[in-house]
């Protein structure tokens, strides 16, 4: 249900300028980095393998925006080379790669009926070998791919698919947003061997740059004065609070459409103190639907674990709370641990001393996480 103001009128001329995905007709503080891209990928344009890439920078620095600009330009401007964008948070499964890049490929999703992957590898080395097209993924926030060594079996077919193949060529873009992740130390020698990336670093935006951007899109998105110059200097100070874009975008929506529905023509400061706290949450909640119910379930106890008690905990008191609730194995419980390690929603700190047993320390509010997990219900 939209609600309008009572002249009929929206504050909004296009909502979809605040969305993540939304590709601006101005990109601006990142001409190195698209240079960078398009230096990498100007081999596929004469049938040749485009450089692999990995583009290091913490979440809302515009490295999705920048792989959503290049390959709308290639999809416009040339056939030779097919740009296929693997959002790991959802496909985060081996078939679900294989499925979305056959679906791009041919044009339609394997066959419901359910079709081997082996079967979809070879129809998607089969068609590249044929058309001599070259592949171009791009595996966004590719650490959602790490736990079973997902991305490193994508990777290693991909990337060696030529030479079963000899005229399939492909290429990879793996943007991450975990800055520590060595894919020396994660991905096999094999893998590594083939990939051998460059990295375009995409750094933090400062106060100029945030401001800059919030307010091309409010330009673009909103009618004027539906954001007063006050009001703007408050939003900027929220999200440079969180040093995320993201936050800022999705706190400018939520604060609009709070002053909509209450019948406004300008957004106040109290639609902006009010949406914040949904606001600044909007990237935790996002990843916690990406959890299976066990692993969503564990990262929530962990939370009213560590909001129950002032001490830090440890791997091992953990496991001996929560098996209380599910059954699980320690070896299950630790591969848990890790993909919500990978994932950014808590840090696992080596002990010294300790063997195999970690301190786990939450990176967000207790009280957030067991509310969007559902913790207790």
């Amino acid at each position: 249900m939209k609600y309008y103001h009572d002249t009929g009128a929206s504050p909004f001329r296009n909502p979809d300028a605040f969305e993540i995905a939304y590709i601006p007709e101005v990109f601006n503080f990142r001409d190195s980095q698209m240079k960078d891209l398009a230096d990498a990928l100007r081999p596929g344009l004469t049938g040749k393998s485009p450089f692999n890439m990995v583009l290091r920078g913490l979440p809302g620095t515009g490295k999705s925006t920048a792989v959503h600009r290049v390959f709308s330009e290639l999809e416009e401007t040339t056939s030779r080379i097919v740009p296929v964008y693997v959002n790991c948070q959802s496909e985060n499964s081996k078939f679900a790669v294989f499925a979305k890049i056959y679906g791009k490929l041919h044009g339609h999703q394997p066959p419901p009926s359910g079709k081997p992957i082996r079967q979809v590898i070879y129809d998607i080395g089969k068609i590249l070998n044929e058309r001599k097209v070259v592949l171009l993924v791009c595996f966004d926030d590719a650490n959602y791919l790490l736990p079973g060594k997902v991305l490193n079996s994508v990777l290693y077919i991909l990337l060696r698919m030529h030479e079963e193949y000899p005229d399939a060529r492909a290429g990879v873009i793996l943007p991450m947003s975990d800055m520590d992740i060595d894919l020396r130390a994660v991905l096999d020698p094999s893998v590594i061997s083939v990939l051998q990336p460059d990295t375009i670093y995409f750094p933090p935006y400062n106060e100029v740059e945030i401001s800059t951007i919030l307010r091309d899109r409010i330009r673009v998105g909103l009618n004027p004065g539906v954001i007063t110059p006050d009001i703007f200097d408050c939003i900027i100070c929220h999200t440079m609070r969180t040093g995320d874009m993201r936050v800022g975008l999705d706190l400018v929506r939520r604060s609009v459409t709070a002053a909509e529905r209450a019948g406004m023509d300008v957004v106040t400061r109290n639609h902006v103190e009010a949406s914040f706290d949904l606001a600044k949450n909007a990237p935790l909640d996002a990843t916690i639907q990406t959890l299976c119910t066990d692993e969503r379930k564990l990262y929530g106890h962990i939370a009213g674990m560590s909001l129950g008690t002032g001490e830090s905990l440890t791997s091992g008191a953990v496991f001996e709370s929560v098996k209380r609730y599910m059954p699980i194995s320690y070896t299950g419980f630790y591969e848990k641990l890790k993909k919500l390690d990978e994932m950014r929603l808590i840090d696992l700190i080596f002990l010294k001393g300790r063997g195999t047993t970690r301190e786990i320390a939450l990176r967000y509010d207790a009280e957030k996480v067991m509310k969007l997990t559902r913790y207790g219900e």
